[in-house]
């Protein structure tokens, strides 16, 4: 069997003959019929199919059309027999670009003789318009031998808009959440600057990114290091952490690694046994057993001896100890916190510091903001530190006027919280009515020089807060002296404005070593 094409060859009009070329089609026939062949015996199948079916050859060339698939493309069943189907309604893709036959997977089944199935394409009708399919190209074999293709295929624009109706209303609940959290984190952050959030005040970008930190840590069982310069609130940040977890109904247990001494802290860590070393009187229980259920805050973490690093290492990977001069073996379950105004990594290298308990404190590191990266805040704190003040020294709290802030916003402020506390403590001792003065040095060095004076307080041996306490009292006595030029007693005097009797101030000047004379 033969499929020929007849062409005439003329010269100067002059008939000469003709030129016949033609194909052996015989090999195409019997693929074509056995095609045929399957489409008739399943005839009434394809014809009642809601699906649409049509049959390809192995040139792509349509052997049957079920009446499904005519429909759906807008075609007569004998207008799409014998054609190339992919140049009919497969030839471009949704968004216009050209879809060559090379790279169809319809074309790929019988020539790589696949099963392809494909879920988001599109084919084209008749009248140029086109619609999402979903389709399954199967190879047709006989005796082993590749005949064509079968081609069923569905029409899923339902499917698709419900899809897209589907997504947008999921946009919309999305938007809807993303718009109700905002409004909560709105409310949240006006709680939090009313209600200090447990004692931190501020609504600054960088204190509310700490807030942020400690709402992601808190519920968690993490161990959280705090770094920060001295007075930068990590203790309230270790404290709002405690406060906002599953062990809040359990203890905070403090301890100030920089007050222990050397040979003490294990004892003050884990506890000692009656008779354990000299001064043993009574069996003692340590931090840690204190703080079981709940949380340890660790401040000033850098301070640990390395020797007692082990100890702690194994606390933190077991959640085991022996007390001082004792045999048996204690478990406890603590969350640890720990601060530090060291670079622990620079530690870790000079041999300071355990490499790998640096690697467990520091699971979670939260940055302790220093005055100076939030002056934003200062308004807020400066009343916050106001109404503390004169709550304890009984006093009506003065106005803080703008010309105050700017002041106090415009000064070179260090990274210590307690300097803006200092400060505006002395303004209320030495200010009259309600009036705040602020007696800012304009070199920084004055102030710090001012200060100095308080460093020998510390070698007292006495409690942490006590010696905050004592230092701020030796500010303050010596600001009310320059402020009076060294009167004491009497109207104005510096006793009248600290609130004390004159000799309870000479009694305090002399433990604190001030002598006016030098004022």
């Amino acid at each position: 069997m033969v499929e020929y094409t007849s062409t005439p060859v003329k010269k100067d009009g002059e008939l000469l003959g003709a030129v016949v070329v033609f194909n052996d089609i015989t090999k195409r026939k019997r693929e074509q019929d056995e095609i045929r062949k399957i489409y008739t015996e399943n005839q009434l199948i394809l014809q009642s199919a809601g699906e649409g079916v049509y049959g390809l050859c192995c040139e792509g060339k349509t052997t049957f059309v079920n009446p499904a698939a005519a429909n759906m493309l807008g075609y007569e069943v004998e207008e799409l027999k014998g054609q190339p189907m992919h140049a009919l309604l497969h030839h471009t893709h949704a968004d216009g670009s050209e879809y060559r036959n090379t790279d169809c997977p319809i074309y790929a089944a019988f020539k790589d003789g696949s099963v392809h199935h494909v879920e988001d394409e599109v084919f084209w009708r008749k009248d140029g318009s086109s619609f999402p399919v979903e389709y399954t190209s199967t190879p047709i074999r006989q005796d082993g031998k590749l005949l064509g293709a079968v081609v069923v295929f569905n029409d899923i624009t339902e499917r698709k808009q419900a899809e897209q109706e589907l997504k947008q209303a999921y946009e919309e609940v999305e938007k809807m959440k993303q718009r109700l959290e905002a409004e909560n984190t709105y409310l949240q952050e006006e709680i939090r600057t009313k209600h200090n959030f447990k004692e931190i005040v501020g609504q600054s970008y960088a204190i509310k990114q700490v807030l942020n930190q400690i709402e992601l840590v808190a519920p968690t069982m993490a161990n959280v290091l705090i770094i920060g310069e001295s007075g930068t609130g990590k203790e309230l940040i270790a404290r709002a952490i405690h406060d906002r977890s599953e062990r809040s109904d359990r203890p905070l247990i403090r301890v100030n690694c920089a007050a222990i001494p050397h040979e003490l802290f294990e004892s003050e860590f884990f506890g000692h046994m009656r008779g354990s070393f000299t001064g043993a009187i009574k069996n003692r229980t340590g931090r840690f057993e204190l703080a079981d259920g709940g949380t340890i805050f660790l401040d000033e973490v850098g301070e640990i001896p390395i020797d007692l690093q082990s100890k702690l290492l194994r606390v933190l990977q077991e959640g085991q100890f022996e007390r001082v001069g004792d045999e048996t073996t204690r478990t406890v379950d603590v969350r640890i916190i720990a601060a530090t105004n060291r670079d622990l990594r620079k530690e870790v290298e000079k041999g300071n510091f355990r490499e790998d308990l640096y690697f467990r404190l520091n699971v979670f590191p939260v940055e302790a903001v220093p005055l100076r990266d939030r002056l934003d805040d200062i308004p807020l704190l400066a009343e916050h530190f106001i109404e503390l003040i004169c709550n304890r020294i009984n006093r009506e709290s003065p106005k803080l006027t703008n010309a105050n802030v700017k002041q106090l916003q415009t000064y070179a402020w260090g990274g210590n919280i307690r300097e803006l506390q200092n400060v505006i403590e002395r303004a209320i001792i030495v200010g009259k009515g309600n009036r705040l003065i602020f007696n800012l040095p304009k070199n920084k060095n004055e102030h710090i020089d001012a200060v100095q004076d308080t460093v020998n307080i510390a070698d007292s041996g006495l409690p942490y807060n006590e010696i905050e306490r004592l230092a701020r009292d030796k500010v303050n006595i010596i600001a009310a002296l320059r402020y009076t030029k060294g009167k004491i007693s009497g109207a104005e005097g510096a006793a009248e404005l600290l609130g004390i009797k004159p000799t309870t101030l000479a009694s305090r000047m002399k433990s604190l070593e001030i002598d006016k004379r030098d004022i």
